[in-house]
């Protein structure tokens, strides 16, 4: 039975890693591609909507917009892919965008990437599952009440799958992202055949009537609409970012195998967006909603209609009209890819998540790595982030959504400000003509993104600020203090515990006292190892809380001629834990420079139960002795023999448990006598 915890951990996780074989972990690109871009990927099922959602709020008319919005977001998504082709060249350590800022800007900026960052990974995880979660329901009915149950129940299967290790989550979900590319493909190819063939596509929606609360919007109303179609429409940039994050994890030569990924992505997501955006164009597909402003009306019944498809099931249902199984597996793909892109943000959230620790920006937990040498700390912080978001928005896309891009386009324009000054400095000191050419094409590549990510994430923020991204902007700065606050923490405790020349001195004496409250084994055995320990002075020590019983204590320790003297402590009010530090605190008045050792007698037990039944004194004891300076605490243990249950047992391993050997482990708790 004891090892029925650690069997379940092995079958969940998998045997445990030596650190030896990491590099057994690193993926190639045709791997690499599935893990870090299913992100970027997946936003074709959502960031067509958001632009035709965000249109609607201005009535039919505005859809005409709809090519030119999405054009505008592709021009975005190509830059950024191209600037950050650059970043993943010049920094390969995996702190992406976080190093990027700190090593050019400053270590301030370089937090203030950080905490955007890292509440946009909880974000994708949250906006991503959400999503496919709504996918599958448009072929799964039965599993619409169910959204929210459903949605964490993916959140747990995939932290147990980013739990087991790297090159495994990415081998288990290539299948199904190479699948979802060759849907969507698929889907656009037939869908452009049959149009070229004269079908006449229209999509379910295509007869509804789209009501606004901004009717025939005109002047400043018209641009603003345009503009939150826009900064909607950018979702499909998210992800991009956390290659630069992943960049330790591809196979040599890395930075080079990061930014042909990046290629491939943004190849890949350009054509995947622009294609199913026009065709949902083409079809005439429309979504609203009246949380955002907008409301479906049936012309035939009047009827509001509140049930529609998500965009991309009405286009994959108009394409295969004549084949069913076509629309069944474009859902099922999409529903797969929008749970496996949060495995994007599984990936960059604890990569990022360390090397935050790694400089005391964060604790150093996180940059501990367990038994499948993936970061666990990180992996289960960001589940259990995405878990309370989805729960709080009841796994609504919808209401997520605004929250979504504040925090990754503010990383994106912070770190090509920063690459800009990285090519600067390289440029001041390079002499090779053709290097120099090559620098200051990229600082003008870098440059341009910088210029234009910081125009979106103006418009962002205004059109999305009252929809909810003011959540994010409270957020962002909070965990900004915070990670500040943990970094002065352990640089004020590495100042207080530096070296000095005092520190190495010897203590002038040792005065040992052995706590007592009854003789029996466990205290002969405390007062041998006290004595073996040849302390300058040594002594047993009794609180008197029952004059009666102290009496026959003395009379018995006389009797045994014990050979290290009783000392009785009075306590009129029956306290234990007062008059022994008062006493050890007069010790250590008399000899500041001294030391006190309390030697404390501790029961091993077996059974939880048994540690409410004993221990609970000196529990309380030693917490405060703890803080005592000078003071020294040393537990000597006595097994029960209820703890011959737990000889053999070979301890559960934690992080980092697969580069040590296995241990016996002894269960025990501080023991006082007098409670036994």
């Amino acid at each position: 039975m004891s090892k029925a915890p650690d069997l379940v951990k092995r079958l969940l996780l998998g045997r445990a890693l030596r650190s030896a074989q990491q590099h057994e972990q690193l993926l190639p690109k045709r791997i690499a591609l599935p893990i870090f871009a299913s992100d970027a990927l997946s936003s074709v099922a959502y960031a067509p909507q958001e632009i035709l959602l965000a249109l609607g709020v201005g009535g039919l008319v505005m859809y005409s917009y709809t090519p030119w919005v999405a054009l505008a977001v592709v021009v975005i998504l190509l830059t950024v892919v191209a600037s950050y082709r650059q970043n993943v060249r010049a920094y390969q350590s995996g702190g992406g965008d976080f190093e990027v800022a700190s090593t050019n800007l400053g270590e301030n900026w370089g937090v203030v990437v950080a905490s955007a960052l890292l509440v946009d990974y909880v974000m994708t995880v949250a906006v991503s599952v959400s999503s496919g979660v709504e996918n599958l329901g448009a072929l799964l009915k039965f599993l619409q009440p169910h959204e929210v149950g459903v949605a964490l129940v993916i959140v747990a299967l995939l932290t147990i799958g980013n739990l087991r290790g790297l090159k495994e989550a990415g081998v288990a979900f290539a299948i199904p992202t190479f699948l979802f590319m060759f849907a969507i493909v698929a889907m656009l190819a037939w869908g452009g055949v049959r149009l070229l063939m004269g079908a006449d596509l229209k999509a379910e929606t295509a007869h509804y009537i789209i009501k606004g609360d901004e009717m025939n919007a005109t002047g400043f109303a018209l641009v603003f609409l345009l503009l939150r179609a826009f900064s909607s429409g950018c979702a499909a940039l998210t992800g991009v970012e956390a290659i630069s994050n992943g960049v330790p994890a591809f196979k040599k030569p890395k930075g080079e195998n990061a930014a042909t990924t990046l290629l491939m992505l943004g190849a890949v997501a350009m054509t995947m967006f622009g294609g199913v955006t026009a065709l949902a164009y083409i079809t005439e597909a429309k979504f609203a909603s009246p949380e955002q402003g907008s409301h479906l009306l049936d012309p035939r019944t009047g009827q509001e209609v509140n049930d529609a498809d998500p965009v991309i099931a009405q286009v994959a249902h108009t394409v295969f009209s004549n084949f069913s199984p076509g629309f069944a597996l474009v859902a099922v793909m999409t529903a797969l890819i929008l749970f496996l892109a949060a495995n994007t943000a599984f990936n960059g959230f604890p990569v990022l998540g360390s090397v935050l620790a790694q400089n005391r920006y964060l604790p150093r937990q996180l940059h501990t790595r367990g038994d499948r040498l993936a970061f666990s700390n990180g992996i289960i912080i960001l589940a259990t982030m995405a878990g309370l978001l989805i729960y709080a928005y009841d796994a609504s896309v919808t209401r997520l959504i605004p929250l979504y891009t504040v925090g990754v386009f503010v990383s994106f324009t912070v770190s090509q400000i920063g690459m800009v000054r990285h090519w600067n400095r390289l440029l001041s000191t390079e002499q090779d003509a053709a290097q120099r050419r090559r620098m200051r094409v990229s600082r003008g590549i870098n440059g341009f993104g910088a210029m234009l990510t910081g125009v979106v994430l103006v418009v962002v923020l205004i059109t999305k600020f009252a929809l909810g991204a003011y959540i994010v902007c409270i957020a962002m700065p909070v965990l900004y203090a915070l990670m500040k606050g943990i970094r002065r923490h352990y640089d004020r405790v590495a100042a207080e515990l530096e070296p000095s020349g005092e520190d190495v001195r010897l203590p002038a004496r040792n005065h040992g006292i052995v706590l007592v409250s009854k003789i029996h084994k466990p205290t002969l055995r405390a007062l041998a190892y006290a004595r073996a320990t040849r302390p300058s002075t040594l002594e047993a020590v009794t609180v008197s809380v029952d004059a009666e019983e102290s009496r026959r204590l003395q009379e018995e320790w006389d009797a045994l001629d014990v050979p290290v003297p009783l000392k009785i402590l009075d306590s009129p009010y029956r306290e234990i834990t007062r008059p022994v530090l008062d006493y050890v605190k007069s010790v250590r008045r008399k000899s500041p420079r001294d030391v006190v050792t309390v030697f404390i007698p501790e029961y091993v037990v077996g059974h939880w139960w048994e540690q409410l039944l004993h221990n609970q004194s000196a529990l309380r004891l030693k917490g405060r002795l703890l803080f005592q300076p000078g003071v020294m605490v040393t537990s000597v243990a006595w097994q029960l023999h209820s703890s011959d249950r737990l000889k053999g047992r070979v301890e559960p391993p934690g992080p980092g448990a697969s580069r040590r050997p296995p241990q016996q482990v002894a269960g025990g708790g501080i023991v006082s006598e007098r409670d036994s």
